[in-house]
């Protein structure tokens, strides 16, 4: 957890774990060679008994000749501003000043004492709660620059180490409201699951959070590979196949053959759960709580959504259903849109007067460029540059605008005019990746769409001696 010459922050409350871990440290500290000071955080919850807290505190830092590290926050006013719980908004005041210290170089490391007892409370709030594999793994013991050396030690131990020493500490009256879950919890519930079902109960728990925390991260990081080989991005969003959702071994050298339809689908599915989760972790931009219902609403989009349903999820991210595949998205993210019903529409005049032009269409992230060229001397040129209409055909000036609902093109090499939305259905081309798609028109009719080949009254043939090539870029 630690390394010789890190700068390492106690995080002492006043409480007796806190204390007591500091004198641990004073204890070890020419066996672990590290710079030691003292960090506390007043968060304005109990008046006068908090502010005492900060005193207590400070004495003992200068007793051991330690620097200390303070700072105050009104938590119950933030709460209240934030809307937020009361316990919540305090312990976020608290470790995002951790993280300041951190990110400053004052500590490189912050030592909590949660202990053993911490651990079990956690892990019961989590199972009355509801939860899964990551909330039984409680609290890590190591998060970032935080680090957490005691969750294997009793507090009760820790108490018999101060006593020894004849080492006072502050007691919090609020840790004995029982008015509060975590508190009816330390007090009558683990008590009552040590005196008439487990003696050893929190040390049960205990490792149940540490194997817990060991399948999880093995599951992660298998869901991390194989999301790294499935997944696709892309502008129009994350795509994952449906197959490969389902069913995320089958390209792997795993032994599936005892197992058919459903029970397949079973044994895979904490995958694709977590592949899910990563997803949408990968692109939310904005806070937001994935909940285990919002996971199995996407799952059920999988199994059995229409193509083209939509599904909006927490953290400003969507995901759709297009024929085989699910899209996510984020809406707040790098220009997309949250009104899909407003669609992207432009329109740019084109003008071929100098023998080329480029348009940049911001609307879409993409620059046209058009250019005139002799046919068929430089024909060579339009394996490289794209379509080529022939320009005595047509009529100035051209219009490049996104495409409408009623436009109809008949490609070169089709007998038949067909509406435009008819052929972007067949190139499977989804509504929401149609949006905004290109068209350059001629007299009001259509002589070119993205993707397809030029109309067939204006494509270049025999006879043309000049042609226009349409050529499309991204923007850089």
């Amino acid at each position: 957890m630690i390394q010789p010459g890190d700068r390492v922050g106690v995080a002492v409350s006043g409480g007796a774990d806190s204390v007591a871990l500091l004198l641990l440290l004073l204890e070890l500290l020419g066996k672990l060679g590290i710079v030691l000071s003292v960090v506390h955080f007043n968060h304005k919850l109990r008046g006068k008994a908090s502010d005492a807290d900060e005193v207590f505190v400070a004495k003992l830092a200068a007793k051991h000749g330690l620097e200390l590290h303070s700072a105050s926050v009104d938590v119950a006013k933030k709460a209240k501003k934030e809307r937020a719980n009361l316990e919540d908004a305090a312990r976020r005041a608290r470790y995002d000043y951790f993280r300041s210290l951190a990110e400053s170089g004052a500590c490189g490391r912050i030592v909590v004492a949660h202990t053993a007892d911490d651990q079990a409370e956690t892990v019961l709030a989590h199972l009355l709660r509801g939860t899964g594999l990551a909330g039984l793994g409680g609290i890590h013991p190591v998060a970032g620059p935080v680090i957490r050396p005691l969750l294997n030690v009793c507090r009760s131990e820790l108490r018999r180490f101060l006593r020894a020493r004849k080492q006072t500490w502050r007691e919090d009256a609020t840790n004995r409201d029982t008015k509060r879950m975590r508190a009816r919890i330390r007090k009558k519930l683990l008590p009552l699951l040590e005196r008439q079902f487990q003696p050893a109960v929190v040390k049960h728990l205990t490792s149940l959070a540490e194997l817990a925390r060991e399948d999880e991260a093995f599951l992660d990081a298998m869901a991390e590979e194989r999301a790294t080989v499935l997944v696709q991005k892309s502008g129009e969003g994350t795509r994952i196949a449906i197959d490969n959702l389902f069913e995320p071994l089958k390209r792997k050298e795993f032994n599936t053959k005892n197992t058919e339809g459903r029970e397949k689908t079973r044994e895979t599915e904490a995958l694709s759960k977590r592949m899910v989760r990563r997803i949408v972790e990968s692109l939310k931009p904005r806070e937001g709580q994935l909940g285990a219902g919002h996971v199995e609403a996407v799952l059920q989009l999988a199994r059995s959504g229409q193509s083209g349903s939509l599904l909006p999820l927490p953290g400003g991210v969507e995901v759709r259903r297009e024929r085989d595949a699910l899209v996510f998205q984020a809406v707040e993210n790098g220009g997309v849109r949250t009104d899909r019903s407003a669609p992207r529409e432009y329109e740019y005049k084109i003008d071929l007067a100098r023998g080329e032009t480029e348009v940049n269409v911001t609307e879409l992230g993409c620059v046209f460029r058009l250019k005139v060229i002799d046919w068929p001397l430089k024909r060579g040129e339009t394996s490289r540059d794209g379509a080529v209409l022939d320009r005595d055909r047509l009529l100035f000036p051209m219009v490049l605008r996104n495409w409408r609902p009623g436009d109809r093109l008949r490609p070169q090499g089709h007998r038949n005019t067909h509406k435009l939305k008819r052929l972007l259905n067949e190139k499977r081309v989804s509504r929401w990746e149609r949006d905004g798609w290109p068209v350059l028109t001629s007299g009001g009719v259509l002589a070119w769409a993205r993707g397809f080949p030029v109309a067939a009254e204006f494509a270049a043939n025999e006879r043309t001696r000049a042609g226009i090539v349409v050529a499309e870029e991204k923007q850089i």
